[in-house]
């Protein structure tokens, strides 16, 4: 089923930094942004961004919400629930609305108030980090956008509303989203944690500005990974069964930097498994290298 949006009018509930880059690229594509409603931050970046939008005060959002055809609840995951409810206490949806959040993890569920009144919901999360409502709009086109629907009619216009946006909508459901949030955690958060511990390490080993110095061999492993996956990609000390060196890398971790060893554990297993699941590594020398890991548990 494909469904074509056609331009309508649109309310911001909480415009976060997401939720004012989907609410500007919405514009540009002819929605319009009939209001926003929150907070002083929110105020600030509709007079900012979204210059022809009604601003309301949080406190009569209800009055708001029930001027758009989509309401975009733009709230923190963990008060996504409770802004619905809220809402919907006093009579802030209508049938014929639809109105979706922008949460990766939060289920459907969260928007229970607003379907008991009579509206369709759904979820859009773009595959995307947004530093900045500047770069969530420049990064946001071309980025994966996860849509999340109750059934086949919800998904088309959510898959509609990711292509308004210019980028590429793909269908979730429900009941995964906590995976699929948590990978997404791994591939970004994380990606920029481990590198903080690096940063950490090898200032301890000496090095004034290391991250000049590694930033030539972070961007070779992640180039490596997107272009050949990441059992190819792997390298390192447990990918070649080097026990003596993951020996000496946890000794030295214990004296220096004890916090760091159980990460270097946990990912030196992963790492470990990639290298075997391709192929690369015989169980000889993955046993060994699992014997030392089993010393510091």
């Amino acid at each position: 089923m494909k469904i074509q949006t056609h331009p309508t009018t649109v309310v911001v509930i909480g415009a976060g930094r997401v939720g004012t880059a989907v609410a500007v690229l919405l514009e540009r594509v002819g929605h319009r942004v009939e209001a926003v409603s929150g907070g002083e931050q929110t105020r600030a970046r509709a007079r900012r961004y979204l210059p022809f939008a009604t601003f309301v005060p949080a406190a009569k959002a209800h009055a708001a919400s029930l001027s758009g055809k989509l309401i975009i609840i733009g709230v923190p995951d963990d008060a996504i629930a409770a802004a619905c409810t809220r809402l919907a206490a006093v009579g802030g949806f209508r049938s014929g609305q639809r109105v979706l959040h922008l949460s990766g993890s939060v289920g459907l569920d969260a928007l229970e108030g607003a379907e008991n009144m009579g509206a369709q919901v759904l979820s859009l999360h773009p595959l995307q980090s947004f530093p900045n409502v500047e770069e969530g709009i420049r990064r946001l086109p071309g980025s994966g956008i996860a849509v999340t629907a109750r059934d086949e009619e919800g998904y088309a216009y959510g898959e509609a509303l990711g292509l308004d946006l210019s980028g590429r909508p793909f269908r979730l459901s429900d009941d995964v989203k906590p995976l699929y949030h948590a990978a997404a955690v791994f591939c970004s958060n994380y990606l920029v944690a481990v590198e903080g511990v690096a940063d950490e390490l090898f200032r301890l080993a000496g090095l004034e500005d290391p991250l000049k110095l590694f930033g030539p061999l972070a961007r070779t492993a992640l180039e490596a990974t997107l272009e050949s996956g990441p059992r190819a990609a792997i390298t390192g000390p447990a990918a070649r069964g080097d026990a003596g060196t993951i020996r000496r890398n946890l000794d030295a971790l214990a004296a220096r930097a004890p916090e760091t060893v159980s990460p270097y554990v946990a990912l030196a297993r992963v790492a470990l498994g990639l290298a075997v699941a391709a192929g690369r590594l015989d169980e000889v020398r993955a046993e060994g290298v699992r014997e030392v890991l089993d010393q510091w548990r």
